[in-house]
């Protein structure tokens, strides 16, 4: 199943992708389950699956504007420096990294599929990041790694727009850098694990204005996604609808000489094979 949220009217709503536009999920079981949060929480994934069949979509999905998936997960973690090769990209001569490298972003700063990026007046230094992003559908803590894939509820795809100028304003942190409103997205939807076997391999490419910056496969991940899972959970307790960034592959606008920032107008394109594209167009923070 392919689980989305958008506005309608104004109104935050869910539902599911399918041949020829989206079935709402809020019109049906929304009483039950108010969100695709709240579903994954209940484990309901069959109550939907129920609901639509042999329905008629409801809407054009072209008509919609597009939310990121999970609406208010309670942790949006980002892995970096994850693929084969990131690490030599920093030319700073250091040993493959032991454990990943964590931040946290804000969902403000994230935005959905279809909808602008946001090239923020302090900086000309929008980068883009193409990810893959597990999500969370069992809670857990102190998770085995021969466990940690039970508790993937699906997949989804991430643009982890970076302003490049603004990661060492601290001495020792990232955050302001990763977390300017809008200047990410996430989407267009999860797809769930019962048709999307997160053990993979998973295909990732990042494309700006056609042309293919990022390409990897998720075969070259130095942590993979079984041991994040298993990794954050002995600080912390993973809940339904947290999301992982995993990680994103060479090709980075900043690492090209000279450096390729976004600018206004140009078309960013995640894609992985069997999850689908994530796009969005940049425009001037207004």
């Amino acid at each position: 199943m392919r689980l989305l949220s958008y506005l309608l009217d104004g109104e935050a709503r869910y539902g599911a992708a399918v041949a020829g536009g989206v079935v709402d999920l809020t019109r049906r079981i929304g009483r039950d389950f108010s969100d695709v949060k709240a579903l994954i929480a209940a484990n309901a994934l069959a109550d939907a699956q129920e609901v639509i069949a042999d329905q008629q979509p409801d809407y054009a999905l072209d008509d919609l504007v597009l939310l990121p998936p999970v609406l208010a997960p309670e942790k949006l973690w980002c892995i970096g420096v994850n693929y084969a090769e990131r690490n030599a990209e920093y030319k700073d001569n250091s040993d493959l990294p032991k454990y990943p490298s964590l931040f946290v972003r804000s969902m403000s700063s994230m935005t959905g599929s279809g909808q602008p990026l946001e090239k923020p007046k302090v900086s000309d230094q929008l980068d883009y990041e193409g990810e893959l992003v597990i999500v969370i559908g069992q809670e857990g803590r102190h998770i085995p790694r021969e466990k940690a894939w039970s508790h993937i509820f699906g997949m989804t795809l991430c643009n982890e727009g970076t302003i490049r100028d603004w990661l060492r304003h601290g001495k020792f942190n990232v955050t302001q850098g990763k977390n300017f409103d809008r200047s990410g997205s996430i989407g267009p939807w999860i797809v769930t694990a019962d048709e999307l076997d997160p053990r993979g391999p998973h295909d990732i490419t990042t494309r700006v204005n056609g042309e293919v910056r990022q390409q990897d496969t998720t075969e070259r991940l130095m942590f993979p996604f079984d041991f994040l899972i298993s990794y954050l959970s002995t600080f912390a307790t993973l809940k339904p609808g947290d999301m992982i960034v995993t990680g994103t592959p060479t090709g980075a606008g900043a690492r090209f000489d000279p450096p390729r920032w976004l600018k206004v107008g140009d078309v960013v394109e995640v894609e992985s094979s069997r999850i689908g594209v994530l796009r969005n167009t940049v425009a001037a923070e207004q």
